[in-house]
């Protein structure tokens, strides 16, 4: 599971994260043309895995997941949390990644971590790209939707996962996620129950780090549920909507007929089959523009933050644990990146 909270729509087995053990490929999340499309307002979490483990942590479509908690946040006793920085950020996922390797091994499997950022320059645009210099350089994202693509399906891990014999790959899965998709759940806020074992490699890379795994796995699937959940409130407020059709009338005026930017994700061909590179960063290089001068950027983000901070309160005691887990582990994370630095 990355330590970031990413929240796409994955098979609800349990809420593990991309980088961690996966499934064989025909049941993998949805493909890189649904992930580049505007954040929708509902999300499954699932199991990940050591098919593709390379594409890892952040970024879908070009995009890398939004933070579901970005401020400090006050726990039940009134003490002021933070969010991890980036680097702490990166710390708790090396570690996890190790303990995962560790635990594999000890199972007979061979795991190789994978970094939480594999394609650094992904960013998120849930609501619109608002950043010209970015579309300027990639477009819609096809690019590295393609590099992760290929980091996916040409990784140690992918590598090893097909060099298993036949026999062998059903007992690499339950090494990875437990025999049973039973034994730990949790719920969501619209009350979509998640459950996965507790016996795997990924729950117990996972409890290294925090060792109330129960407690750990419902803040968990919590915060993963709140992106989707605000992305559904901004795209459905009014002031977006009367933002959106501002946009829709500069897209127009720059010869793009699209009625919001949802429109102009489902007009983009699969990755595997872009727009001419010049063709993909016009339209990606107007859509900017267009969110900027028509005030949708301001909007959207000025939107996201008031619903963020409704639902870190609404989810406070989630939050705050979910807050509290990761500080907490940071002790644990850099003993086991030094305990591994000394082997």
């Amino acid at each position: 599971m990355s330590s970031e909270g990413d929240a796409v729509g994955r098979p609800p087995q349990a809420a593990a994260g991309p980088d961690g053990p996966r499934e064989p490929r025909d049941r993998r999340a949805p493909g890189h043309r649904y992930r580049r499309r505007i954040l929708l307002a509902a999300a499954a979490l699932g199991v990940a895995g050591i098919v593709g483990a390379e594409a890892a942590a952040t970024g879908h479509g070009g995009a890398a997941p939004v933070r579901a908690v970005a401020h400090r946040t006050a726990s039940p006793a009134g003490e002021p949390l933070r969010e991890v920085t980036e680097p702490e950020a990166d710390l708790l996922h090396t570690a996890e990644q190790m303990l995962l390797r560790d635990c594999m091994r000890d199972r007979g499997f061979v795991y190789e971590p994978v970094p939480r950022q594999p394609v650094p320059d992904a960013r998120d645009f849930p609501y619109v790209i608002d950043d010209p210099e970015w579309a300027r350089r990639h477009g819609y994202g096809s690019d590295l939707d393609r590099k992760r693509e290929e980091i996916s399906t040409e990784g140690v891990n992918e590598r090893y996962f097909r060099s298993l014999p036949q026999d062998r790959r059903a007992p690499a899965i339950a090494a990875a996620n437990g025999s049973r998709p039973d034994g730990l759940s949790a719920r969501t806020p619209d009350g979509l129950k998640i459950s996965r074992s507790p016996d795997g490699c990924q729950s117990q890379a996972e409890r290294g780090l925090y060792p109330d795994l129960a407690a750990w796995f419902q803040a968990r699937v919590t915060v993963d549920s709140l992106p989707p959940l605000r992305g559904g409130q901004v795209i459905a407020d009014g002031e977006f909507r009367g933002a959106t059709r501002k946009w829709s009338a500069c897209m127009n005026a720059a010869g793009y007929a699209f009625q919001d930017p949802a429109a102009a994700r489902a007009a983009l061909p699969p990755p595997d089959r872009p727009f001419p590179r010049e063709r993909e960063v016009a339209m990606a290089v107007a859509e900017a523009g267009c969110a900027r001068s028509s005030g949708l950027a301001e909007t959207a983000a000025r939107l996201d933050r008031k619903y963020d901070t409704e639902l870190r309160e609404k989810y406070g005691h989630d939050v705050s644990a979910w807050l509290r887990f990761r500080l907490d582990a940071l002790p644990r994370a850099r003993a086991v990146v030094g305990a591994d630095a000394e082997r």
